[in-house]
């Protein structure tokens, strides 16, 4: 059955220099094996497929896969998603679009900076364990004395993210194999390009793969950042520098809720066989 299809690049600064997601915009029908098959074909760090809303509040539901894994919840994924599902001619029943996923109803709404989705609560937060965190330190190639604090930052994918003192620090980072997601953040000085790097590893397959920009990490570590007077709202975040990549994440918040906003172009449109 062909079914409409856009792949859509998140958070470039540059066209094509951000995140890709596909998203079949019609998954009706489709058992999840299906979903994830065609997601381990993509290959891409997510395969999206929008259905029909459960909730009677929700404008569609999101049903999202890694190659190996569904999520609950991702954020490229979700900007993406809601920049093809616009795009495509759906028409939010308020001001602002909702998705239903496995985290739950996510808002997301048009910004100057573009598409922005409201973070959602974190499933896990807290100090981590010393053992843990030597363990991440050892396999990140990061000194014990170089690591500013660690904590749980997790909204669904797992996250546990890592602060280190600057970040030429953050792009020195030459990932082992540990078995969970690690972010790793470390600020610029003024004059930098941004307020903060990051970067995001997961496991995939026996290795560490790195993402080159990610909505889910950098929500959460706003969380934390904002929550602990780190940082102040509005920030901007890189991340992909390291893969080649100039992604800009813009953070804003205010009476507790954190708003991740970036640029959304969709590269490829068509259909696909399923």
């Amino acid at each position: 059955m062909e079914r409409s299809f856009r792949q859509v690049d998140v958070f470039g600064s540059d066209r094509f220099r951000g995140n890709p997601v596909a998203v079949v915009l019609d998954g009706e029908g489709l058992s999840a094996e299906e979903m994830q098959r065609f997601a381990n074909w993509t290959n891409l760090s997510e395969t999206t497929f929008v259905l029909p809303p459960e909730d009677p509040s929700a404008d569609y539901r999101l049903r999202i896969f890694t190659p190996v894994a569904e999520l609950p919840f991702a954020g490229h994924p979700t900007l993406g998603s809601a920049h093809a599902w616009l795009e495509a001619g759906g028409s939010p029943r308020a001001e602002d679009v909702v998705q239903e996923c496995g985290a739950g109803l996510i808002t997301v709404r048009g910004t100057d900076l573009g598409l922005a989705f409201a973070a959602p609560p974190l499933v896990r937060t807290g100090p981590v364990d010393e053992q843990l965190v030597v363990e991440i330190v050892t396999v990140m190639g990061i000194e014990r004395s170089a690591m500013v604090d660690a904590q749980w930052v997790d909204n669904g994918p797992g996250w546990v993210a890592v602060l280190v003192a600057s970040a030429s620090e953050v792009l020195a980072v030459r990932p082992g194999f540990i078995d969970r997601p690690v972010g790793v953040v470390g600020p610029y000085p003024a004059d930098g390009p941004a307020a903060f790097e990051v970067r995001a590893f997961f496991p995939a397959g026996g290795a560490m793969v790195e993402d080159p920009v990610t909505g889910s990490l950098n929500a959460s570590v706003a969380q934390w950042l904002l929550g602990s007077g780190r940082a102040q709202a509005p920030y901007v975040a890189s991340q992909g520098t390291a893969l080649g990549r100039a992604g800009r994440v813009f953070i804003d918040g205010g009476d507790g809720s954190v708003w991740v906003a970036g640029a959304t172009v969709t590269g490829v449109e068509g259909s696909a066989d399923l």
